[in-house]
Formats: C-alpha cells, structure tokens, sequence
C-alpha cells in the first residue's frame, strides 16, 4: 500500500471532515476531494469509519511526536513540560480552528476515536509524570494531571497559546518544588 495515496485519502478525509463532520460525510465525498473513484478510495480504507480512526490517529500520533520531542530535549524542565503541553493545544487549536466538525476528532466520548483520544492524553500523562519525577517533584502523577487539566481549559480560550505560556511559567516552578 501506497503511504503518500492513504496520505491522500487521510487528507482528502479531513478536507470532508471540515466540510460536512462526521456523520455527513460519505465514501464518495472522499473519492470526489481526492478526484477518484469511490472504488479506488477502498483500496486504502476498510469505510468511512476506517478513514476517519486512521485520520484521528495520524493527528494524534504527529501531536504526541511533537510532545515527545520537546520532552527529550537539552533544555531546563519547565521549558520541556512546556513544550508537551503546547503539542496537545496546538492539536486542540488545530481542530478546533479548523470547522466545527474537525473538534469531533477530539472528544474521548467518539466512538470511533474515543480510545485514540484517551490513549493520547494517557501517553501526554506518562511524559508529564516522567518528567517531574526526573526533576525531583514530590507528586509527579499530580503535577501531570494538574498540567493536563490546565491544557484542557485553555483550548477553548481567546488568545490561549499566550496563556498557556504565562500559565505554564507560573505554575510548573510551583510543581516542580
């Protein structure tokens, strides 16, 4: 299987998600943003539904590699944890940015990518954690919800990557203690 044709379905998926959400989309709304046929859209996705969990995945796979990179990086604590909480809000800007509908594929309620979504924010956890119990911090799984929960309150924010800066820089050191 060609990765830059699914590329084009996962795009050509998104260009419809913006579009029409979810539900309304169709298999010949993808083939039709792609200029192909419905029949050569399944030779890459299983349905609609299968385009749709392999979109959220690539979305959230990419945002917790972004996430992963700024943890591993050769800079103090505060400026890594920062670093992973910028990678799930800009996902969360992203989506939610982007149309209505595209904020579906951040809901740990979908059915379709509910558990793509819970398994994103445990993984953004588990890095979190791990990096305050590297900086000595007394409750590290704590610290990593209190950060986690800050991130989801910011997403509907104005001006919020602004805020997530301020936020972090005068929360974390108090975390870290």
């Amino acid at each position: 299987m060609s990765n830059d044709r699914l590329s084009d379905v996962l795009d050509a998926t998104y260009t419809c998600l913006t579009r029409y959400g979810v539900r309304r989309t169709t298999m010949d709304d993808i083939a039709a943003a792609m200029g192909v046929s419905r029949s050569a859209v399944y030779q890459y996705v299983r349905s609609k539904d299968d385009a749709f969990r392999q979109l959220a995945g690539r979305l959230h796979t990419r945002a917790l590699a972004r996430a992963r990179e700024a943890a591993g990086q050769d800079v103090p604590y505060a400026v890594r944890i920062r670093g992973v909480l910028a990678a799930k809000l800009e996902l969360s800007l992203q989506l939610i940015g982007d149309s209505p509908h595209t904020a579906e594929l951040m809901d740990s309620k979908a059915r379709l990518f509910g558990e793509i979504c819970t398994e994103f924010t445990n993984e953004l956890r588990t890095l979190l954690a791990d990096l305050f119990a590297e900086a000595g911090a007394a409750d590290a799984a704590e610290a990593a919800e209190i950060c986690i929960a800050l991130v989801s309150g910011l997403e509907t924010a104005p001006d919020s990557r602004h805020l997530l800066e301020r936020a972090a820089d005068a929360l974390v050191p108090g975390l870290l203690r």
